[in-house]
């Protein structure tokens, strides 16, 4: 399954939820640095979709906060249900 995600790095602790422009958030206690807030968003997927991190490989998106990712063996509901997660209870 290819999916966007979309990288906040330097945040408080590492979450996986909600949404933004189309794709998933991540965020992750991890600078933008040398590749590292990539790799912990591709080990944090991973482990909210209950598959192996060899399961999550970046597609596109290396250097940008916008990825494209696929995951081998994710439920798609799981994902929907994350993309939905942090959107409830907000106000626009």
């Amino acid at each position: 399954m290819r999916i966007s995600v979309r990288v906040r790095p330097g945040a408080g602790r590492t979450l996986v939820g909600g949404s933004h422009a189309g794709a998933l958030v991540v965020r992750v206690t991890a600078p933008a640095v040398e590749g590292r807030a990539t790799e912990a968003a591709l080990a944090a997927v991973a482990d909210a979709l209950g598959v192996r991190r060899a399961d999550v490989r970046l597609v596109t998106g290396g250097t940008r906060r916008t990825k494209v990712v696929d995951v081998n063996g994710a439920d798609p509901k799981a994902v929907e249900r994350l993309m939905e997660a942090r959107d409830r209870g907000r106000s626009s």
